[in-house]
């Protein structure tokens, strides 16, 4: 028998008689009653979960991760050696960087200057509102900028980028908590910016839990080219990014573009491939735009009509000198019909005004253009003379006087206050069809009425 069980010596060993007394404290902690809302909420005072008796370790579990994420306030950071000084951390240094971060974002204000030198006279937004935050509150003067140590002033442009890409999280983190586990639809459009590069702009659409239609902007993504392909994986990586997913979604909202409304290789008809509740909704408003561009092009007097009127403001508009002859003509015109008590005086009344080139895929902008034509015709008419009756400048001479009389005619003029009125209306429905909580019932009875 021996030689398969080992004979057990009378003494006792140290080691077993360490491993009973483990036994018994075990068995003794596990019998302690731990009161669960006085467990230590900061992660440097938690003890390790598998320091409490397996009978609690889950229920101990479960109360932190409903506690949910914690951050200490009033935390008092140990001191450390830095040389010969003793420091540690205090966090009005990074306060009052973040509160000047903060009132620049909201007010959409640029943080960098062009010579943010100490002997510069304007160091930017961003170093001009911290020392006038340290000027005006003593606080924030003993541990801002001189008084910070040198590694610690948190002025670099790189913590700026830090702070304002974490501001960015956190309020993504908002709108998707204010969403919750509601659907949503998508708003996708992309254009080129300044330095060449495709952008992508997404927004979300959803109903809160109070019941209110909300319009978030999410982002700006930016796509090597602007095929359906590559706006769907763009698409992809930002719901990842954010933990969604497209069986949520139950919209979706583009222009008219092919490679955004395609029927066959189009972005709405690669997401409806794999989510068919995703329905398109084609933007009332770029409907309406798209309608008024095609009237506009098929008639021969309206087309004709809004050639003559671009002219007319290319060359009125084509230098400052004009354009500054043009305002003094029409302040004049004013001054003698206040005189003559042709127009009241008021508070906002007779406000100087310019003439605006419109643009071509922007409908709504030529119905500014026309009343801006209409208040300052004679004075258009006038600076047209002076041009074609300028001897030293001969360069649009010609076409201003083909203008001048052009613009004289009874179809010029009956033009002008027909699409004035047209225009009118649809500009009114276009502007209300473009709010953020306008829904399609709502915006087809707008268009019913509109039609009468």
């Amino acid at each position: 028998m021996e030689r398969f069980f080992k004979r057990v010596s009378n003494g006792s060993h140290p080691q077993e008689s360490h491993s009973q007394e483990v036994k018994v404290e075990s068995s003794r902690r596990s019998r302690i009653e731990i009161n669960i809302a006085d467990l230590p909420s900061d992660p440097g005072l938690r003890a390790p979960i598998s320091d409490y008796s397996p009978n609690i370790q889950d229920e101990i579990r479960r109360h932190y991760l409903q506690q949910g994420p914690c951050q200490p306030k009033d935390h008092k950071f140990p001191f450390s050696d830095f040389g010969k000084e003793r420091r540690r951390f205090n966090t009005a240094w990074l306060t009052a960087s973040v509160d000047c971060i903060r009132f620049l974002i909201r007010q959409g204000l640029a943080f960098r200057g062009h010579d943010e030198s100490e002997d510069s006279t304007n160091q930017g937004n961003f170093l001009e509102l911290l020392n006038f935050l340290a000027d005006h509150n003593e606080e924030v003067r003993v541990v801002a900028l001189k008084n910070a140590p040198e590694n610690l002033r948190l002025t670099s442009s790189k913590i700026q980028k830090d702070i304002v890409n974490a501001c960015a999280v956190e309020t993504i983190n908002v709108i998707i908590r204010d969403m919750g586990d509601a659907a949503f639809s998508i708003l996708v459009d992309e254009s080129r910016d300044e330095s060449i590069k495709e952008q992508m702009v997404v927004m979300f659409r959803y109903v809160n839990k109070k019941g209110y239609v909300i319009e978030s902007f999410i982002g700006i993504e930016h796509v090597a080219n602007t095929t359906a392909v590559s706006l769907k994986t763009a698409i992809d990586k930002l719901f990842s990014k954010h933990g969604l997913s497209i069986s949520r979604l139950r919209g979706q909202g583009y222009d008219g573009a092919s490679n955004m409304s395609g029927e066959f290789n189009g972005l709405k008809t690669i997401i409806m491939k794999e989510n068919e509740c995703t329905f398109f909704v084609h933007c009332f408003a770029h409907q309406l735009q798209l309608a008024l561009m095609g009237v506009a092009k098929k008639h021969g007097l309206i087309g004709t009509f809004f050639t003559v009127v671009s002219n007319v403001v290319n060359i009125v508009g084509a230098s400052s000198k004009r354009r500054d002859i043009l305002r003094e003509k029409q302040a004049l015109k004013v001054i003698e019909a206040l005189k003559s008590g042709e127009l009241s005086s008021g508070k906002g009344l007779n406000q100087e005004i310019g003439i605006k080139h419109p643009c071509d895929t922007r409908w709504g902008t030529h119905f500014g253009t026309l009343v801006s034509f209409i208040t300052m015709f004679s004075s258009i008419v006038d600076v047209l003379e002076e041009i074609a009756n300028d001897r030293l400048n001969s360069e649009q001479k010609h076409e201003a006087s083909i203008m001048l009389r052009l613009v004289q005619t009874y179809d010029f003029v009956f033009s002008l206050h027909l699409m004035k009125t047209i225009l009118g209306i649809t500009n009114e429905l276009s502007q209300v069809l473009q709010k953020d909580d306008q829904d399609i019932v709502n915006a087809m009875d707008l268009v019913k009425v509109c039609k009468q």
